[in-house]
């Protein structure tokens, strides 16, 4: 059977994101000074074949440990997309 799972990436909250820092200065600089934090991540949806939910999300979270998520820097999550 085909899963869909979806993988939230983002950075660690006590490590500096300086592209959040960016955006969120972009966004001062329009106008929109009312916006505390930005933080930038990534959404990544794997379509896995798998006999059940819980082998799929073992392989998303192989594939997150692996290689989609650097988990030094990066923490990830992991859900089922109905």
């Amino acid at each position: 059977m085909i899963y869909k799972v979806q993988v939230k990436v983002m950075p660690l909250n006590n490590l500096l994101d300086p592209q959040g820092k960016a955006i969120q200065s972009g966004l001062g600089n329009l106008g929109l000074m009312n916006i505390a934090d930005v933080r930038v991540g990534k959404h990544i949806n794997l379509q896995i074949e798998a006999t059940s939910e819980s082998e799929a999300l073992a392989i998303a979270d192989e594939a997150s440990k692996k290689l989609l998520a650097n988990q030094v820097m990066e923490f990830y999550e992991i859900e089922l997309i109905p």
